[in-house]
């Protein structure tokens, strides 16, 4: 858990009409791809799944929570250094916000980075259009555009995005719920839609002691397990399947070889799913994999961003070097 809201980018349907459009229950494709991971020897689904409304709802309980420091950490840092990112982005961006949730993070910076127009982006399309509407209430001079995609497709604008002046915002860390082969191809593409004019402001969680991550993301009082094991009622709903949470525990921790945190979802008995099309028999102790949080160095990360076409122009991290935010440029070199 990055405890994002993605994972590469598509248009699930352009915001062509004033009905939001999402995952689809029943949607073919999704039950297809939800079936593909299932039965896959190593059963995971995407992250994408656990952004149901009440997903998305619990995730904002996360961000509260005092096991979970990348979101106060990160407000730590826009707070101290935002006067320093806006002016090395300019007046009058268009800002689009990658998995954009309840857009707080972006609207907190509105004031320093005045945008002529903000693009949030989201999967979860009741939740955002919400959001966006509350915005447009306290920000009215400011152009909001929400667009429903799916950050695990290939990423495509509508022309209602103007290519001059984009820049890409992408907090929260959530650039490690892909491998960082998978980062790469992902930012590629931020790359290939930024412009010559445009950038990239990033956040980046570090590499930290173990305890301090496993805690953060399996917390006291169990909202994070309940983050997780909500995503089988997700499931149930998209794909027809009989999942029972209760049989069900949230497990995470640091795989330090492959420098991620890792959440599956552990089976309490053997017991058989359901699904539309499909089914599977989970023994006891049998885990589906539903997230990947993956931790880098600054130098590492800073690798990414150029094999991606980036060039780093910009990095401040807080005092105890746990997070990092970066602003990179498009390298025309």
């Amino acid at each position: 858990m990055t405890l994002s809201r993605t994972a590469a980018i598509h248009v699930v349907a352009p915001q062509t009409s004033s009905k939001p459009v999402g995952i689809a229950h029943g949607d073919a494709a999704t039950i297809a791809e939800i079936s593909a991971g299932l039965l896959a020897q190593q059963a995971s689904t995407s992250p994408k799944y656990f952004y149901d409304s009440l997903g998305s709802h619990l995730f904002e309980a996360i961000c509260e929570l005092p096991e979970y420091y990348p979101t106060r950490t990160e407000a730590a840092i826009f707070a101290r250094h935002g006067a320093d990112m806006a002016a090395r982005i300019g007046p009058g961006a268009i800002l689009l916000d990658l998995g954009a949730g309840n857009c707080a993070k972006a609207a907190s910076l509105f004031p320093l980075l005045q945008p002529r127009q903000y693009v949030p982006i989201d999967i979860a399309s009741d939740f955002l259009q919400e959001a966006a509407a509350q915005l447009r209430q306290r920000f009215p001079a400011i152009d909001m555009t929400p667009l429903v995609m799916d950050l695990s497709q290939p990423l495509a604008l509508p022309a209602t995005v103007p290519v001059q002046g984009r820049q890409f915002f992408y907090p929260g860390s959530s650039i490690g719920n892909f491998t960082p082969r998978d980062a790469v191809a992902f930012l590629r593409q931020v790359r290939e839609n930024v412009g010559k004019d445009g950038g990239l402001l990033i956040g980046v969680d570090l590499v930290k002691d173990s305890a301090v991550l496993d805690a953060a993301y399996d917390d006291a009082i169990g909202v994070t397990a309940a983050f997780n094991l909500n995503m089988l009622r997700h499931l149930n709903h998209l794909a027809g399947a009989n999942f029972d949470p209760a049989q069900w525990r949230h497990v995470a921790f640091f795989n330090e070889a492959e420098s991620r945190i890792e959440m599956h979802l552990e089976a309490l008995c053997a017991l058989t799913v359901h699904w539309s099309g499909g089914e599977r028999r989970f023994a006891q102790g049998e885990r589906i994999h539903t997230e990947n949080s993956y931790k880098y160095t600054l130098e590492g990360f800073g690798k990414l961003l150029s094999e991606a076409g980036f060039r780093v122009d910009g990095t401040w991290t807080d005092d105890a070097h746990w997070f990092a935010v970066l602003h990179a440029a498009a390298d025309y070199a």
